[in-house]
């Protein structure tokens, strides 16, 4: 997500509360775009108000995760825990702060990357986690 899409993703999701039309997201978001053009701009306050649209809305919200769902970008994107309704995701789903390469470099420090990323993946890059812990309710 950068500022432009999170702008037009919360004008989109204000427009259709207001007209009473349900909203169906797909996701596929590995998180907001790095730099610091962005970080000038305001990428934390304009990805905010994505998150208050999809807060504040009181339509039915349905998200289906297609692929990736990771950190903050995930969080805007009507997730169970800011009130979305139903919450599907296809198997091949990945639901996690960050991506399993990056998160096997920090975890380990650099030391077996591609053993351990492999692991990661087989043990966290897959929606069941998430909906064991009540944060899909259905992988479809």
């Amino acid at each position: 997500l950068d500022i432009n899409a999170s702008i037009k993703g919360a004008r989109f999701v204000r427009f259709c509360d207001a007209f009473g039309i349900p909203l169906l997201t797909l996701e596929d978001v590995p998180g907001f775009l790095p730099g610091t053009d962005q970080e000038h701009n305001g990428i934390i306050r304009n990805g905010a108000k994505l998150l208050y649209a999809y807060a504040e809305a009181t339509v039915p919200k349905v998200t289906v995760i297609t692929r990736k769902a990771y950190g903050g970008a995930y969080c805007v994107m009507s997730p169970k825990h800011f009130r979305g309704d139903c919450n599907l995701a296809w198997p091949t789903a990945e639901v996690a702060v960050m991506g399993a390469k990056g998160a096997v470099e920090i975890i380990f420090r650099g030391k077996n990357v591609e053993q351990e990323t492999d692991n990661y993946e087989r043990t966290f890059a897959n929606p069941l986690r998430a909906a064991q812990r009540g944060f899909v309710d259905e992988v479809i």
